[in-house]
């Protein structure tokens, strides 16, 4: 099983407040955190430092979520395959399957509560409960 301490999960999220409550729920967990604001913030930063996981908002500026996923799962790089949860306010079968088109791993929709959070990225990641 993977160590949270060493396991690196990157937050995709245009919304500040957003970010800084997955940030809190999951380092109360053990996981290093990083931000990003968009999907291309995300890609450079994942490109420099690859993570284990990505939390990803759908609706972002410059490049949203979905956009963001097909761009990574198209690169030739050791990262493409990171595994992502999109997490979005947006609930309909079209948003779901749009999500699993783009290379989204798992679905959830907002709110999330830090104990579901934490359960689905332990449960991806390998991490222990």
């Amino acid at each position: 099983m993977a160590d949270p301490a060493k396991t690196r999960i990157l937050v995709i999220d245009d919304a500040a407040l957003v970010r800084m409550y997955y940030r809190d729920a999951l380092e109360r967990a053990g996981f290093e955190v990083e931000e990003a604001f968009n999907g291309l913030e995300a890609l450079e930063k994942l490109l420099a430092h690859p993570a284990e996981l990505l939390i990803v908002d759908v609706n972002m500026p410059q490049m949203d979520g979905f956009t963001f996923l097909k761009v990574l799962r198209c690169q030739d790089s050791a990262v493409c395959g990171t595994p992502a949860i999109v997490i979005s306010t947006e609930a309909g079968l079209q948003d779901r399957t749009a999500a699993r088109a783009a290379g989204a791993n798992f679905y959830l929709v907002k709110p999330v509560t830090p104990e579901t959070l934490v359960a689905h990225v332990q449960l991806m990641s390998g991490a222990p409960a």
